[in-house]
């Protein structure tokens, strides 16, 4: 379940060789993320996070061990309140996870451009979000119309992000 930094894979290479898979067992996220975090391509086994404008939730992982896990971000695609920022980014990648994707807003670009973790979000916001304790962790979530489930395997290089069932083989 770790993730190696240094292991070199494309996202496109995985493509072509599953473009025939219509078992829905392999998954291309839409193109809309932008790449804020100090790491351009990370990879790992998912740990989902659902929630709205509220991040508590998202707070409650990053403070725990990643494992070199990747936390997927189900914020409804909502670019009126960031879910991530800063010091969650700084706990997240202190604490060994490998990346965050954020179906929705970040914050604090100055603070995690430079934190060795890939951040991909769809856009910036310098609102917080407010702490109420809603969300859930470990579901089933919808990113941008595209099926992510913990347990899944997230890969993320300049070219994209693919989720796969199963971890994927590279050299």
């Amino acid at each position: 379940m770790t993730t190696n930094s240094s292991t070199v894979f494309s996202t496109c290479d995985f493509c072509d060789a599953h473009k025939s898979d219509a078992s829905g067992a392999f998954r291309v996220l839409a193109p809309l993320f932008k790449d804020y975090g100090g790491r351009h391509a990370f990879h790992g086994q998912v740990l989902t996070v659902k929630c709205y404008e509220d991040n508590s939730h998202v707070k409650l992982a990053v403070e725990s061990a990643g494992h070199g896990r990747v936390l997927v971000v189900d914020g409804a695609g909502s670019l009126q309140r960031a879910l991530l920022g800063g010091n969650l980014a700084t706990a997240a990648a202190r604490n060994g996870w490998a990346g965050v994707v954020v179906d929705g807003c970040v914050r604090d670009f100055a603070e995690i451009s430079v934190l060795p973790i890939g951040i991909r979000a769809l856009g910036l916001n310098p609102m917080p979000t407010l702490r109420s304790d809603q969300g859930q962790t470990g579901g089933p979530v919808l990113v941008q119309g595209t099926k992510v489930q913990t347990g899944d395997w997230l890969y993320a290089d300049p070219d994209g992000m693919v989720v796969s069932s199963e971890a994927l083989h590279f050299s």
